[in-house]
């Protein structure tokens, strides 16, 4: 039995450079504190982007005008490369991974979702990471999920961990521009906080990715209401997991606390 599960996403652009392409030290320094976790005896499950620029890179510039059609194509080729990514750095740590690419229906109630949890459950009882992303190549219009943020809330709800990660390539949530000196970061969110009024300008959005600073905070409070800490920290940086689990104050922390004036 582990003492603690954690939810851990990573969205594309932590993952890359400015020209798109995926940075394997990312991955590694990613990895390495997941390592570190489970040598706690504290087990992750890694929700991770990044097939569809894998993809990409393998591909080039598609001839596919329709652009849903073209995203599986790339989430299809990319898949396979993102996974031997990360099967040959966990290998490195002497660790083990699976890959697991749900759709919408497998949350709903029934079968699907039964078979999900026993899966994930499993894998977790090997001492095998988990590493889901949406099944990009079948989920489309209504299977879809909204981007991996929303994945990443249902697989802390169904697996019912003691807190949710989402890594992105800022700090966390501001109240002004992320770059500007007079921007200042705001550490705690309460569940029913409105901050609508600085998503808009902590928003970066996903290099090629669906999601952005909005529906991060969405789905950080969606699972702070089902009793999940949830933070918002910056993935780029060294040990912000670690940080994380250590207590310090890293990034938004989403929870179950009383409103706050900002």
């Amino acid at each position: 039995m582990y003492k603690q599960r954690i939810v851990i996403k990573v969205g594309t652009n932590v993952m890359t450079n400015k020209d798109n392409r995926i940075v394997r030290p990312v991955l590694r320094r990613l990895v390495s504190q997941i390592a570190e976790l489970y040598e706690r005896n504290i087990i992750c499950v890694l929700v991770s982007s990044g097939s569809v620029i894998a993809g990409k890179e393998i591909l080039g510039k598609s001839k596919i005008k329709d652009k849903t059609q073209r995203r599986q194509v790339y989430s299809a080729i990319g898949q396979p490369r993102m996974m031997r990514l990360y099967y040959n750095i966990f290998q490195d740590y002497g660790m083990k991974c699976a890959q697991v690419l749900p759709t919408k229906r497998d949350f709903n109630p029934g079968v699907h979702r039964e078979n999900m949890i026993k899966c994930c459950e499993g894998l977790l009882s090997e001492g095998v990471i988990p590493i889901a992303n949406e099944d990009d190549a079948v989920s489309v219009t209504m299977s879809m999920f909204s981007d991996n943020d929303e994945l990443a809330s249902l697989v802390a709800q169904l697996l019912n961990a003691d807190k949710l990660i989402i890594l992105t390539d800022i700090d966390g949530l501001y109240n002004g521009h992320p770059d500007s000196e007079k921007s200042e970061l705001i550490e705690n969110v309460g569940v029913q906080e409105n901050v609508n009024r600085y998503i808009k300008e902590s928003n970066k959005g996903e290099a090629e990715g669906r999601g952005g600073m909005g529906s991060k905070l969405d789905y950080a409070q969606e699972a702070a209401a089902n009793n999940i800490p949830t933070y918002i920290a910056n993935g780029k940086k060294d040990n912000t997991i670690i940080d994380i689990i250590d207590g310090k104050n890293v990034g938004t922390k989403v929870a179950k606390i009383k409103t706050l004036q900002h």
